[in-house]
């Protein structure tokens, strides 16, 4: 049984960074994509980032050049750094691997 938990979230001013953990366990990162979504406040849930098995990552052509999703291996760990935050970045991000998600960190960006 494959479980996520993400940390990291808070509450920070635009322009700052923050950087997300994905903590897996039942199955190991390696072999698997994991990827991180988000859903704001009365919208759908959209797909952020994702990292395949190879380490090969997409994104978002949106966010592109300001989040950075990255693993280690070592901690069956996925991360997502998010650099120069706006407003509008404000949602509860979730992690997702093998149809399975997280519970979600909530993350709030004033202006």
């Amino acid at each position: 049984q494959v479980q996520l938990v993400e940390s990291g979230g808070g509450l920070v001013q635009a322009g700052e960074s923050l950087r997300l953990s994905c903590v897996v366990s039942g199955s190991i990162i390696r072999v698997n994509t994991v990827g991180w979504w988000r859903q704001a406040p009365g919208k759908q849930r959209e797909w952020v980032a994702s990292i395949s098995s190879r380490g090969i990552t997409t994104y978002a052509d949106s966010l592109k050049g300001r989040f950075s999703i990255f693993s280690d291996i070592a901690k069956n760990t996925v991360y997502l750094q998010m650099n120069s935050l706006k407003s509008e970045d404000t949602a509860v991000y979730y992690c997702w691997m093998r149809n399975s998600w997280g519970q979600g960190t909530q993350v709030t960006v004033s202006s």
